[in-house]
């Protein structure tokens, strides 16, 4: 349903782009350029698969050196990649299923879907944007703020 760190990975390789983990300075997490991404070693595999996602997300979605931030047209480009990051790794029908298999909570929902509580309220707060309050999915309501799932009973 949400795609492995391994799948990610062989996203990058199918797209011929060199994947390599390696120490950053500061707290870089993270970097895409050309064909190349670098992933800071020091992370949690869950981390690393936040940022992998996000890094492919730069690769598809941005053009140039997009470091400064103060640049609009930067953080536009910024927004594009974590986009496609979130909508890989946290797709709609996965909160349903979550939901199905009893997460109750945000630190359950981000534990069973593999993702930071960060990246999961990032993700929640993405989709509020894009749908507004809630969104009706396959006999199911998802209302972003709180999280709250609901299956229809059409009888």
């Amino acid at each position: 349903m949400n795609m492995t760190f391994e799948q990610l990975a062989q996203i990058a390789e199918d797209e011929n782009i060199e994947f390599i983990e390696m120490t950053f300075p500061g707290d870089l997490k993270g970097l895409c350029k050309y064909k190349k991404i670098g992933i800071n070693k020091k992370l949690n595999s869950t981390e690393k698969r936040c940022v992998l996602a996000e890094e492919l997300g730069h690769y598809y979605t941005t053009v140039g050196n997009i470091t400064d931030l103060k640049s609009v047209c930067n953080r536009k480009q910024e927004i594009k990649a974590r986009k496609y990051a979130f909508e890989t790794l946290v797709p709609l029908k996965s909160i349903i299923k979550a939901s199905y298999e009893g997460c109750i909570n945000l630190y359950e929902l981000a534990e069973y879907l593999d993702v930071t509580e960060k990246f999961l309220s990032d993700t929640l707060e993405h989709y509020q944007r894009k749908y507004g309050l809630y969104i009706e999915l396959d006999n199911y309501c998802i209302y972003f703020n709180p999280l709250t799932v609901c299956k229809y009973n059409y009888e």
